[in-house]
């Protein structure tokens, strides 16, 4: 499996069971997406694994705390969590989409000038940074401009 020996190496102290192995496999599946806690239960139940709800939130605890996944909160009350990529030095931003919920990944690191300056106004050793945009994404934009455009012309003429 790809990233077994990623994750054999992280879990040195702690036994990799088959519940573990699966939750980290559906990650390396799921590259481009952020799955809540539910999203994993989920997609374990369509494999046929047995693995609890519980069992699922704490292996995404250790996957985290292990430096495997990072944990993302956008704002509609559940954690997601990504894959942390380890050529990464910073994390990817995020664009959250507050109509459909859908979050789009911002490759570029716009900020790399802003931190350094930040850390050196302020003596600051910088490790890392979180960004998110909170908007609409365009078919929610498109839906949106239709319907005020439906609304404000009722008889279509």
């Amino acid at each position: 499996m790809p990233g077994e020996k990623e994750l054999k190496e992280k879990l040195k102290e702690h036994r990799l069971t088959p519940q573990r192995r699966h939750i980290f496999a559906l990650f390396l599946e799921n590259k481009e997406k952020h799955l809540s806690a539910e999203d994993v239960y989920r997609l374990l139940q369509e494999k046929d694994r047995q693995v609890g709800l519980a069992t699922v939130y704490r292996t995404l605890d250790l996957l985290v705390e292990l430096g495997l996944l990072q944990k993302h909160h956008f704002g509609d009350g559940r954690s997601r969590y990504e894959r942390v990529q380890s050529s990464m030095e910073h994390r990817h931003h995020h664009l959250v989409c507050l109509k459909c919920q859908g979050i789009y990944e911002v490759k570029e690191d716009l900020l790399c000038h802003l931190e350094r300056q930040i850390a050196s106004e302020h003596k600051f050793e910088i490790v890392d940074h979180h960004l998110q945009f909170f908007g609409y994404c365009a078919k929610c934009s498109a839906k949106s401009r239709q319907k005020k455009k439906e609304d404000n012309n009722p008889q279509g003429g």
